[in-house]
Formats: structure tokens, sequence, C-alpha cells
């Protein structure tokens, strides 16, 4: 229902900028996200069954919504009912589970615990179950993150060299991330969230193309964040002299503006995707050395040839150093 959410009249939230770039966030009115694929979830604790518990003593009909007053989530849930008192173990028993939208189980009369978990939002309220059958209905407070990127310019971002991260709350400091909630998100993929907010890393490839800031969910809405990178792809390669081939079992070295190695790899080629800036290449093919200084441009992919002769020629001592 990707189509569906896409025609809803945005609203805008605002932008969240970060210092090499910024997310633009926008919230939709949110009534799909039942019919998107989402990460999934981790259990809460070792199920002893699987599905309702069917004893026929009382029956209890469980309904969860993103919102007050929201329409039933009609599919994605999944339910899982404790007893309130931890085991042996320390853990609270798990009585019984089950996967879809509203969910009906018969239960012993007593007090229990119910967890509902629609992707990474849940709500956990106690209830209790008598002779007569009876509905209770949690509602999530929860809405829906759909994260993208792209290059300075409006230029596309290969989608397999694109992944995010999102984090509990905010980012005092860019080296404090908090915990992480869901590891290598693919673009353009909705994440259920309960309303918050939220610190995402926006990592392009696998060097230093990182982009951190803070994205607000909202109840009930669908928030879309586009990240744009300035970045690009280079390909470094080492030649006898300009255009010619490139020299394999070469190992490289990338140092960026400060003089810190920021990547290492062998071959004749080395493909990477780096933040616009200056940087020092260092080659070493058998005995020798070359060294290169060049920069890179936000959006401008191109190849980096270093050239193998006296005048890019280092001692390799001061190359280690």
């Amino acid at each position: 229902m990707i189509e569906g959410i896409s025609r809803l009249l945005p609203i805008v939230l605002g932008a969240a900028m970060a210092a090499a770039g910024g997310f633009a966030a926008q919230a939709q009115d949110h009534d799909g996200l039942d019919k998107l694929k989402l990460p999934g979830l981790s259990g809460y604790a070792n199920p002893t069954h699987q599905g309702p518990l069917a004893t026929g003593n009382g029956e209890i009909t469980l309904s969860a919504q993103l919102t007050d007053k929201g329409a039933d989530i009609t599919r994605g849930m999944v339910w899982r009912v404790f007893r309130p008192t931890p085991d042996q173990s320390g853990k609270l028993p798990l009585v019984a589970s089950a996967h879809g939208g509203v969910a009906k189980f018969d239960l012993e009369p007593g007090s229990y615990l119910v967890h509902a978990a629609y992707g990474r939002a849940g709500a956990t309220k106690r209830i209790t179950v008598g002779r007569e059958s009876r509905r209770e209905t949690l509602v999530l407070d929860a809405g829906g993150l759909e994260l993208d990127a792209i290059l300075s310019g409006g230029a596309r971002i290969p989608r397999e060299k694109l992944r995010f991260s999102i984090y509990e709350g905010h980012s005092s400091t860019g080296d404090d991330n908090g915990n992480l909630i869901v590891p290598n998100v693919r673009p353009q993929t909705v994440v259920r969230l309960n309303a918050g907010t939220y610190h995402v890393v926006s990592n392009y490839g696998g060097v230093n193309a990182v982009i951190r800031s803070d994205i607000r969910v909202e109840a009930g809405k669908l928030t879309e964040a586009t990240v744009e990178h300035h970045a690009a792809e280079v390909t470094l390669k080492l030649v006898r002299e300009a255009g010619g081939e490139a020299i394999a079992d070469t190992s490289w070295s990338v140092l960026n503006g400060s003089g810190d190695p920021i990547k290492e790899s062998v071959g004749a080629f080395a493909p990477m995707v780096l933040a616009e800036g200056d940087y020092t290449v260092v080659a070493k093919n058998r005995d020798r050395m070359y060294q290169r200084d060049f920069t890179v441009q936000a959006g401008k992919n191109e190849e980096v040839e270093v050239i193998a002769s006296e005048d890019t020629a280092i001692d390799p001592e001061e190359g280690a150093d």
C-alpha cells in the first residue's frame, strides 16, 4: 500500500540539519503501515505455547490502534500474553501468542500482561480475564519512518551502497549515537516506531561518508526523511603513464586532510566512497611506494591515477610514518 500512502497530503514537520548535510522530513497521515515490509521483532521470552491457548474458560479479544480513536490494525501485529509473576529464571512466563490483526484468546480467568508489537513499535497492558467475554484495545502511539538519500544536485545513490541505523533518542555529540534500535535499514523501507525522536545515521559506502541527524516520528503518521550526502565514488589505480593499465598487486592507504589513515585495500583497483575533501593516497607495489594528493568533489565520481614515476616515489620509511 505504498502507493496509497504516497498520495496522502504531506504535513511539513521541518528540516533537521547535520554538519555535512541534513534530513528533510515530512509526515503524512498514516493508515497503511500494516502492509509494508519491516524489520522483525525479537522475542521477549522463550515461548511455552505458540498460538492462542484454548481452555474455554475466559474469552478475550485484543485489538490495537496507532492512535487513540484510530482504526484497528488489521495485520502485522504480534501478540504475546504473559503471566504477571516471574518464574524461577526471573522471566515472565509466556502463555499464548498470535500473529495478524485482531486476536482472540481463551484463557484461564486471572490477571495477565499483554504485549502488542507492530514492527519496532509496541505497548504493554495489564488485563483481567473473567468468565464473560470482553474486548481490550491497546493504543500503540506509533507511526512510521521511511529513510532515503541523494547526492548533491539530486543524483540518486545506488541502493546497495546506502544503509541507515536508527538509535534511541537524541545524540548529544557526533560520536554518541545512543542505544541502537534498528541496524542496516535499506533505503525506502518503512520502519514502525513508537512516537518520539530518534537519532538516525546514514552511511554511504563504508569509509567516511556519514550523515547524522535527529528525526521526530509522530503517532499515526508516516515521516519521510531524505539526507543529502556530500560525497563521491573514486577508483584508485597505479599506472606507469597517464591512461595506462592498472598495475596489479598494489597496496593502498588513503589518508584524510589531517594525515590520519581512513582506508586500506589491496588490488589493481581500489574503489571506495569518500566524503568531499582533500586526501593523500599512498600506493605500494613491490618495494616501491608512490604518493599523490587529490580532492573529492561532491557528486563527481572519478578515477584517480597514481603514476609510478620518480616524481611520485617516496621513501618506504617516510610512507610508513
